[in-house]
């Protein structure tokens, strides 16, 4: 059983000439940009990306539309709490009044008492 033989300079020189003119022939084999195949494969790209851009325009546009509802829906709610507000604010003005005259009367009868 012989060894393992290391490969001499020569060998690995030899073996990175042959390592480049490889990958020159398949760069060589490529078509070219004017062969129909290349043009196929170029159009087929084109047409989508142009659908990939066409949904994505719906797409932005449909988040567009959530969010104008959205931003309605919480203009409407900051709306609706703002006039709660407001008639809170009344109920409470008008029951404080109501439980001014009740004290105010009291006194008046207390005062009329004496």
């Amino acid at each position: 059983m012989s060894g393992f033989k290391e490969p001499g300079f020569a060998d690995r020189q030899k073996a990175a000439q042959q390592a480049k003119q490889n990958l020159l022939n398949k760069f060589r084999a490529q078509p070219g940009p004017d062969n129909p195949a290349v043009a196929a494969r170029r159009a087929e790209r084109e047409t989508l990306a142009t659908a990939r851009a066409k949904a994505k325009e719906t797409r932005e546009a449909a988040k567009a539309e959530a969010k104008r509802r959205e931003e309605q829906t919480l203009a409407e709610a900051a709306v609706k709490r703002a006039r709660e507000k407001e008639e809170e604010a009344l109920r409470q003005a008008a029951l404080e009044a109501e439980q001014k005259a009740k004290r105010d009367a009291r006194y008046a009868a207390r005062k009329k008492r004496k």
